[in-house]
């Protein structure tokens, strides 16, 4: 009788967890905002993060039919400030899908999305799975390919009246839409390494050199690899794993500017071995 009543009780736990995951119409309202690129009341606030990484899947599947499959991961939430904001006390994840990603140079519509903004950011590629099992910065720096020079377009979809949390940024996959893929410097596994990837200097201008935003990659959880560890660390909890090949977006460095029609954008990243590296964007 006790197993009975126990297993009663996980049962009904576990019905009530699924009954608070958003209805598949709410999913599919989210989604049509999402490509008419309108502002969305989103999931609203309460979710848990199970319930909230359940829902993202679900959108990332819908997603992916237009957008092409996963190519990697986005860390949101990445500034201790920021996450203070939306109430949670550790970054938060989203999915990169591969028609997300655009060539350095490309030329994108200004309103691109509901609300877009302009970050500069920063990816790493995986090079193995060892990333998995890292536990420092050093550690994840030997499994990792490349330090790719970054411009994502977020889409900052809510509703100035919608009521939103670090669940329900995480639900709309942390508003991931498009991104610049820029040039690339080879990751260095050492001490040294490690140590620029914090101090690199972090500039975006516009088309008359103007400075727009500045910044030190210290600004990404005091190392850009700390995001890594966070993300290996988080899928882990999930059951799920990093693999060769994903790019990971760690977060952006600055207050990221609203794109203007009639912009070109260009972020350098300085102090890294081998030289400077830059993406652009243009905006029409």
């Amino acid at each position: 009788m006790k197993l009975s009543i126990f297993l009663l009780a996980a049962f009904l736990r576990a019905s009530l967890a699924f009954a608070a995951v958003p209805s598949p119409q709410a999913v599919d309202q989210f989604l049509e905002d999402y490509f008419a690129k309108r502002p969305t009341q989103g999931f609203g606030k309460g979710l848990t993060m199970e319930e909230a990484l359940i829902t993202q899947s679900n959108v990332v599947t819908r997603l992916s039919k237009q957008l092409g499959p996963p190519a990697g991961y986005k860390v949101g939430l990445s500034n201790r400030e920021v996450q203070q904001r939306y109430g949670v006390d550790s970054p938060v994840r989203g999915v990169l899908l591969g028609k997300m990603m655009l060539p350095s140079g490309a030329d994108v519509p200004a309103q691109c999305g509901a609300r877009p903004v302009c970050e500069a950011d920063l990816i790493v590629t995986v090079k193995d799975a060892g990333v998995n099992r890292a536990k420092t910065p050093l550690e994840a720096a030997q499994h990792l390919n490349a330090v790719v020079a970054f411009i994502e377009l977020p889409d900052q979809l809510l509703a100035t009246n919608a009521p939103v949390d670090g669940p329900g940024l995480t639900a709309i996959d942390v508003g991931a839409r498009l991104g610049i893929l820029g040039e690339r410097a080879k990751v260095l596994p050492t001490d040294d390494f490690v140590k620029a990837l914090a101090e690199m200097r972090v500039t975006m201008t516009d088309q008359t050199d103007a400075v727009i935003g500045q910044g030190q990659g210290d600004a990404i959880l005091d190392n850009p690899l700390n995001a890594v560890l966070w993300l290996a660390q988080d899928l882990a909890k999930h059951g799920e794993r990093l693999r060769a090949g994903d790019l990971l977006s760690l977060g952006t460095i600055f207050k990221p500017p609203v794109p203007q029609a009639g912009q070109t954008i260009t972020v350098r990243y300085e102090g890294l071995p081998g030289g400077p590296i830059k993406v652009t964007v243009k905006f029409k």
